[in-house]
Order: C-alpha cells, then structure tokens, then sequence
C-alpha cells in the first residue's frame, strides 16, 4: 500500500489526458453544472477523478470507449494504492454521473458503471466537542485585538448556525441580517438557507462591524471575493480569508483553550451545532434545514450521537448502569 505522497509522485508520472478526454471532461462539467448548479469544489472534484482516470488508461479509446471491464481494473488498481472506499465511492458517483450524461446526449447506447457495486463505507459517528469545550475554544481569541475580536465572531457564528468552513469564509458581507437575527448562507448546489443567529453571535458579530472590521479595512475598500461579492469576514489585507487560514485558528484556539488540536477541526463545530442541538429536543427535519441537507438520511447519523450520548449518561449516573 502506497502512502498520499507516493501515490501522487505515481499518478503524476502518467501521461496527460489526451484532447478529446479533455473535450469530454469539460464538455460533462458545463452540463452537470448547467443542470443541477453543483459547487465549484464539487465540479473540481469530479474534473481530477476524470482526469485521473484517462491518465492511468493505457489502452486503446478514450473515456467515452470505456468499458465495465476497463474501469473495474482501474478501481481495483485504485484500492491497491490505498485509495480509501470513501474516495473510491466519490469516484463511482462521478462515473456514474459521466455516463448517465453519454447515454443522455446519445454518445453511448450503454452504461459500463450500472453492474459496478459501490465500496462499503465503515460508518463513522461525527466527532463532537462538549458544550464545556465549546465555551473554553469561543473564548480563546484575544477579544482586545481587531483580529481576536474577528475570530471570536467567527467561531461564534460557525457554532450558532452549523457552518460549513466554506459557507464561513465565503459570506458576503449582506448576508446578515442582525435587526432579524438571521443569516443567509449559499450552501452545496448553490442553494440558500436562512438559519437563526443567536443572541451570542448576534452581540459578538455586532461588535465585530462596529470596532475590529473597520480597524482591518484601515478606511479602504475591501477585496472582492471571486463571485464579486464583499466579503464579511477579512485580514489584515482587507481579503477573505481562506480555509485554510481558518482552519490554522481553529488549531491554535483549540491548544490555548487546552484541548488536544488534533481533535478538533472546523467541522467539528458543525457537528458539535448539530448534536447539542439534538440533545437538547431539536427535531430532525428542523435540523437538516440549518444545515443545508438535500436528503434528511445524511442528517439522520446525528441521532446515533444523541443516543449514545443518552447512554453515556445512563451508565454514568444510574445505579444499575
């Protein structure tokens, strides 16, 4: 089994995609985009695993000559190198979406992925931080600094409404509404969700705007984001911040307020929104509607977290636990 490194190292050794893969590829990605509005990162995704695919293809045909043969020798020398069954399923998502599209436009009579079973997945729980850990990483920012202030604001935000680290980072500035207490987020598929603020991030958000965004724009225009769009949260250069950047704070709050960084990410305060919601009598639909769930069986794993944490405090505190 190789490492990422090596298997990197192993797939930029192969030949680049010929012209007429590229056509396909592209050619795919505007229709998918055009039909369902997928998000950029998702659109990317599917390019690389396309790409992939024509590179390691050491036959004759293109992508669009592929047959179910073909392709489960590539999956099979894919699980080789330690490629893990969630990226191979991603993969087969994106295969499958390929040639449904072919079999559309009539480029194919047949589909090679329709016989292809998906890898099974282990089902892992979401990590969550608890509500004491919660309030010791929202207070870790050094709140008397422009920057402090702005990450507490931030960490606020992305706990009350179950951010993805995307949709933080790139919130236009118009998105919230604090006189109604709300936020307008663009989530997956580019579809929009309104989702409460809480009166915490209301006041932290407030005092963001009024003292610590002005002081980091310095009277300047802010940058504008890809989309044209202002950003709501910036740097010292007056430019979103990246997710990588946010996810460097959330590891360095994370060690001031004494909890071990490698268990904490940025979407561990989306799951930790969910699941103290959860445990708290939220309901599911309700749930999935702040998150931004297309399907409520993605939201659904929440609840083998509440109900593990039930059991918890029955072993904990029963006398017969």
């Amino acid at each position: 089994m190789t490492s990422p490194a090596e298997r990197r190292q192993l797939v930029n050794a192969l030949p680049e995609c010929g012209p007429a893969d590229a056509r396909s590829i592209e050619s795919f990605l505007d229709a998918i985009w055009a039909e369902g509005g997928l998000a950029r990162a998702t659109l990317e995704s599917y390019r690389r695993d396309l790409q992939g695919l024509a590179r390691w293809r050491d036959r004759d045909g293109t992508l669009t000559t592929l047959d179910r043969p073909a392709l489960f020798d590539y999956l099979a020398w894919r699980a080789r190198q330690g490629y893990s069954p969630r990226s191979n399923a991603r993969l087969l998502s994106c295969l499958r979406a390929f040639h449904a599209q072919l079999v559309r436009r009539g480029v194919r009579s047949d589909d090679p992925t329709a016989l292809l079973d998906p890898p099974k997945l282990p089902r892992s729980l979401p990590k969550a931080l608890s509500e004491s850990q919660i309030d010791a990483l929202l207070a870790a920012p050094d709140i008397t600094t422009p920057l402090g202030l702005r990450d507490r604001a931030m960490l606020e935000l992305m706990y009350a409404c179950g951010l993805r680290v995307s949709e933080l980072v790139t919130l236009p500035a118009n998105a919230v509404n604090l006189r109604q207490g709300v936020v307008r987020v663009t989530g997956k598929g580019s579809k929009e969700r309104l989702v409460p603020l809480g009166e915490e991030s209301q006041y932290w958000l407030q005092a963001y705007l009024d003292d610590a965004r002005p002081q980091l724009a310095s009277n300047k225009p802010v940058v504008a984001m890809a989309d044209g769009q202002v950003p709501l949260f910036i740097d010292a250069k007056r430019l979103a911040l990246t997710r990588q950047a946010f996810w460097g704070l959330v590891k360095r709050y994370a060690a001031v307020a004494g909890i071990d960084p490698a268990k904490v990410s940025p979407h561990g305060l989306r799951h930790s929104f969910a699941t103290h919601l959860l445990n708290r009598g939220a309901d599911l639909r309700s749930l999935q509607l702040m998150l931004g769930h297309s399907s409520l069986s993605t939201t659904q794993i929440y609840t083998l977290v509440a109900r593990q944490h039930l059991q918890n405090l029955h072993a904990k505190h029963h006398p017969r636990g």
